[in-house]
């Protein structure tokens, strides 16, 4: 196999390093860090299957690597940062031992974005569009949701606790729902079968400009609303 063959899992690679070490920075508590290395692994994630495309260096192995990839970068990553917002936050809560364990709700983010995985590389309706929220999205929504609770994590724990740990499973069930999801690759600049994306992309820049890093996870919010909306047009 020539050089150029292995260029694709090399960015792969990268991906795996970079979830390594957002862990890292989330156990740490720098969660504007961890969110950084998630947002690093996603633009590995897209640029592996971009390269694997334009080199048309696809194989098993590249395939099986992403996945473990994915989990890492994808699931186990985000589900460290909640970890660290619901550590926080537990020892105001006023269940006594169990308040040690709570923290570990967290876990239910890998656990479902493994499941998602395995969904995806054996579900042959996914091919150039989605079913269920895909991993990398997910990671996104938390990444940007962690960071901006890092304010509020503090004040009125029991709450925060129950909202997150509800948030969390609630977007971990999306993974594995049947909703299709819309692709985001844009295949052509013309408008016309592209809406969708470029509404998507027009609001991004929008929330970003007027909520900061929130705006990422509210993008991936009305992803999900205008996947489901699609699909009901489509059924009238």
């Amino acid at each position: 196999m020539s050089l150029r063959k292995h260029i694709p899992n090399c960015i792969t690679c990268l991906n795996i390093v970079s979830g390594c070490i957002a862990i890292v920075m989330a156990l740490q508590g720098e969660l504007l860090y961890a969110a950084g290395w998630i947002i690093a692994a996603a633009v590995f994630d897209f640029f592996d299957g971009f390269a694997a495309r334009l080199l048309k260096a696809y194989s098993p192995i590249g395939k099986d690597l992403d996945s473990l990839a994915d989990i890492v970068s994808f699931g186990v990553a985000p589900g460290m940062v909640v970890f660290w917002l619901l550590k926080e936050a537990a020892p105001a809560l006023p269940f006594g031992i169990v308040n040690a364990y709570i923290p570990y709700a967290a876990f239910v983010i890998p656990a479902f974005s493994g499941l998602r995985l395995a969904k995806f590389n054996n579900d042959t309706r996914q091919k150039d569009s989605f079913i269920g929220l895909p991993v990398p999205a997910h990671a996104l929504f938390w990444a940007s949701a962690g960071c901006s609770a890092l304010p509020v994590v503090h004040h009125g724990e029991g709450l925060f606790a129950g909202i997150t740990i509800a948030a969390a499973v609630c977007t971990s069930l999306l993974l594995v729902s049947e909703i299709p999801m819309f692709s985001l690759k844009i295949k052509s600049l013309l408008w016309k079968g592209n809406e969708l994306r470029y509404v998507l992309i027009l609001c991004a820049l929008a929330f970003v400009v007027l909520w900061g890093f929130l705006g990422i996870a509210g993008t991936i919010l009305l992803y999900v609303v205008l996947s489901i909306i699609h699909k009901q047009q489509q059924t009238l």
